[in-house]
């Protein structure tokens, strides 16, 4: 799909429409080897662009793996505190990325960024039954007629009626490990629905949503795109047809 070459170049990192233009204006973009100085040139996608001699690799989308730190508001921007964009290398910074549902602050693990907002949508709405699995450790014991008692569904001190969800005990402690998997992602939930039942949370940690699971090799405070099974599998669960 042709499209202007000023807004092609300026979707593909940080720099604004304004700065794309006086670039093409000084020369300093070629298409197909020639220099364009005409910043509404209608250019394919497929065209091989390049700006100050560096070729541009052109994505329509992107779609980044996070492990996300505790201390961090997981945000697009903050004029006051670290969000999880400002984690990002430079080579992976682009305008329009957006978390695919929040993490609290304090909370760690599997975030997915991206600039696709149907996408998005798809993974986090609620019909879809995309399962998001959380560990976490709670500040009390944990029995079997918990466990009955999420399967059914928690309804949370205002009322609202959570999803079925499904809560395993890892470790039978008085600050037991478990893991809980939900299809839905409402404030503060999981702490809300443990607060039913007299119980903190003491640490959570996101490990997945749906197939996408968070890469053991992936430091806190580190990123990387989602690989091509990755994102087949991701397609797959959400009925999803765009491709990376």
């Amino acid at each position: 799909m042709a499209q202007r070459l000023d807004k092609l170049i300026a979707s593909q990192g940080t720099l604004s429409r304004s700065e794309t233009v006086r670039l093409i204006r000084a020369g300093k973009v070629t298409v197909d080897g020639v220099v364009c100085r005409d910043a509404a040139c209608k250019v394919e996608e497929t065209c091989a662009v390049t700006v100050n001699g560096e070729p541009l690799s052109y994505q329509r989308f992107v779609y980044l793996m996070m492990n996300k730190p505790a201390g961090i508001l997981c945000v697009s921007r903050d004029p006051k505190v670290p969000t999880v964009l400002d984690l990002l290398p430079p080579a992976l910074r682009r305008k329009g990325l957006f978390p695919a549902g929040r993490l609290d602050k304090d909370t760690v693990g599997l975030v997915l960024l991206t600039d696709d907002g149907d996408f998005a949508h798809r993974l986090l709405a609620p019909k879809n039954d995309i399962v998001k699995r959380y560990q976490v450790r709670l500040d009390g014991p944990l029995t079997e007629e918990h466990c009955r008692r999420f399967a059914e569904g928690i309804v949370l001190a205002d009322g609202t009626l959570c999803r079925p969800a499904t809560l395993k005990i890892l470790e039978d402690s008085e600050q037991p490990l478990a893991e809980i998997g939900i299809t839905e992602g409402r404030y503060h939930q999981i702490k809300r629905m443990f607060g039913t039942v007299d119980r903190g949370v003491v640490w959570l940690k996101r490990l997945s949503m749906g197939p996408l699971e968070l890469d053991p090799m992936l430091n806190e405070g580190e990123t990387r795109p989602i690989t091509e099974k990755e994102w087949a599998e991701l397609a797959k669960a959400t009925n999803f047809v765009q491709h990376i």
